[in-house]
Parts: C-alpha cells; sequence; structure tokens
C-alpha cells in the first residue's frame, strides 16, 4: 500500500514541526511548502517546496500541478487567505484540513466544559476573530463546493523552546531575586496546556481519516491548570522556593502594559475547559504523554543553556514595578 501523500501550507513552526515529526515516523509521504529557511528543523524525510503561499501564481507554480491525499494550511489567518484553496483544492485532494484555534469560542462560554458544538463568537479579539472568519467560509465551501474539511483546534500548545506567555523570562528573573511576578485576576482562573508532542499526536491520526471530514476537533489535553499554577509550576522548575506573586485586573496589567491588554481581557482572564469526547472517539486510545509539570522542566533547561535565550526585559519590569507600586 502506498504511503499517504501529505501537503503542509507552512507547517515549520512550533506546533507544525513537531506534527511533521510525528507525520514521518508514521510513515507519511509528507511534503511541506515554506517562503524562506524553515524555523524549525524538519526530519530529513520531508520533502521542502520554497514559495510564498499567499501568492497564489507562486503556489500554483511550485505545486506544478500536484495532487495530495490530504493537504493542511497552517497558515490561514483570514478568508482571503483560505479562499483561493477552495479554488486550488476543491475537487483535488481527499482532505483539506484547516488550523484553527479554540480561542474561537466565545468568552466567556456559556457552559463549561467546551464542545465542538459550543457557540462561537469573538467580536473583538482581532486574531480569534479572523480565524473564525476563514472558519466559516470553508464551512460554506464543504456545503456548497464539497470541499472535504476538517478543521482542527489547538488551544495554548508550548514547547521548551517557548515560556507560557504571559509568563515571561522576566517574570522567572523577578522571582529568582525576590520581586513578585504579575498574574492577571485572582490567579484561580482554570487554563489548558497542551504540549506540541501531544498536539502531533492527536493531529496525524485524523489525516486521511474519513471519519474527521465534515467535522471540528478541538485538539487539547494535557493539564488544566490555574494561572498561579501555571507561574508555581515554572517557579519550581527554576529551583525558585515560595515566589512571591502580585494579583491585579486584567484591566490593570492591560494599561500597564499596552500589548497585553487585548489577550488578556478578550481571551486568558476566563476559566476554559475542554469535552475531549470527540477527540477520543476519532483517536482510539489518545491521551497526553506530557505533563505540565514535565514541561516546565524542559522549557527551563533549554533556557539554561544559552544565556541569549533568557532575555530580560526592563521596561516589562519597569511596568510591573510601577503597577505594584500604584497598587
Amino acid at each position: 500500500m502506498s504511503a499517504l501523500r501529505v501537503l503542509f501550507l507552512g507547517g515549520a513552526g512550533m506546533i507544525g514541526s513537531a506534527v511533521a515529526r510525528e507525520a514521518v515516523e508514521q510513515g507519511i509521504d509528507l511534503t511541506v511548502v515554506t517562503r524562506g529557511v524553515h524555523r524549525r528543523r524538519l526530519p530529513a524525510e520531508v520533502r521542502g517546496i520554497r514559495a510564498d503561499v499567499r501568492d497564489r501564481a507562486a503556489l500554483d507554480d511550485a505545486l506544478d500541478g500536484a495532487e495530495y491525499d490530504v493537504v493542511v494550511n497552517w497558515v490561514g489567518f483570514s478568508p482571503n487567505d483560505v479562499l483561493p484553496d477552495v479554488e486550488r483544492f476543491a475537487g483535488r485532494t481527499g482532505q483539506y484540513v484547516f488550523v484553527s484555534t479554540c480561542s474561537v469560542f466565545g468568552r466567556p462560554a456559556p457552559q463549561l466544559p467546551i464542545t465542538e458544538s459550543s457557540p462561537r463568537r469573538h467580536p473583538v479579539f482581532g486574531y480569534a476573530r479572523e480565524k473564525l472568519a476563514a472558519e466559516l467560509v470553508l464551512e460554506e465551501a464543504y456545503r456548497e463546493r464539497g470541499l472535504p474539511l476538517t478543521i482542527v483546534r489547538p488551544m495554548h500548545t508550548y514547547d521548551e523552546t517557548t515560556m507560557i506567555f504571559p509568563v515571561t523570562w522576566t517574570a522567572i528573573e523577578r522571582m529568582r531575586r525576590g520581586l513578585p511576578s504579575v498574574v492577571h485576576g485572582d490567579g484561580t482562573s482554570l487554563w489548558t496546556l497542551t504540549h506540541s508532542s501531544d498536539v502531533a499526536r492527536a493531529l496525524v491520526p485524523l489525516l486521511g481519516n474519513t471519519h474527521a471530514i465534515g467535522e471540528s476537533v478541538n485538539l487539547v489535553g494535557g493539564d488544566i491548570l490555574t494561572w498561579d499554577q501555571i507561574h508555581t509550576t515554572l517557579a519550581t522548575a527554576a529551583g525558585i522556593r515560595d515566589p512571591r506573586l502580585a494579583h491585579f485586573s486584567s484591566e490593570a496589567i492591560g494599561r500597564a502594559v499596552p500589548g497585553w491588554a487585548e489577550v488578556l481581557q478578550e481571551d486568558f482572564r476566563h476559566s476554559i475547559l475542554f469535552d475531549t469526547t470527540k477527540l477520543r472517539r476519532l483517536v482510539p486510545g489518545y491521551h497526553p504523554r506530557i505533563s505540565f509539570s514535565e514541561g516546565a522542566r524542559r522549557i527551563i533547561a533549554w533556557h539554561e543553556e544559552d544565556a541569549s535565550r533568557r532575555a530580560f526585559d526592563d521596561d516589562l519590569s519597569a511596568a510591573f514595578d510601577r503597577l505594584i507600586a500604584n497598587g
């Protein structure tokens, strides 16, 4: 039996590279289209194509009429990004997978846990609003044009190279110095974190899975934690005992650090829990392997390996100090 032929549009970032490794391990014949040098190392078995995915003519030339069993769009962020794919791939692939985000679900959720049928609504948060608009365009193409669509939605995903925003390395250094790290709200709202390798183990079995066509699937798992627990777990991994935390409203933090206002106020302030029934039905036996305790140790170890990875943001620290001083 020939290997499943899969095309990634983009996919050399944190999640995409993890999925690429898992795909190759599962015997998938993988081609990845990117416009530049890969940010993450991809397996040697991956076939690379250099092209700008958003340049319609350049992508058509690069693909040269080749057809794939599955196409995965990693870089679509708006309807304009995905509309050309409807023309290009409807009738020419067995499955089109759009990588969206769990941020499309309305905040606060009217009922927890969130399922794939929970209300989607985000009129303010730009990233989620555009992703949702792209989902709606593709769903119409599935109904009207027969695009064999699967929507997958990762939640907050990380690996060892990333901090858990809004926790930064500056927060780690402040706690090491005995200074408070700023936490939004009272620190008790619930959040879900998933390691990129666990997202990969959830996503790859959906590729070429006919039961997933016409479906949306939330790719979530891992630990359900409060934001205080996220901070203290990272602190413990960094060898910090009794870290100091200072709690402020999302609005107050947003005034002190304007770049954080939208994501804190429209997304992170709300408790988020997920029902994973559909994922486990489509991927029997799936369960996450990397706890956040283990993930936090990997994060700290990676950052400790190289001083250049441990940037301290003096402006951010000063903003925290002003926030704390003003109460």
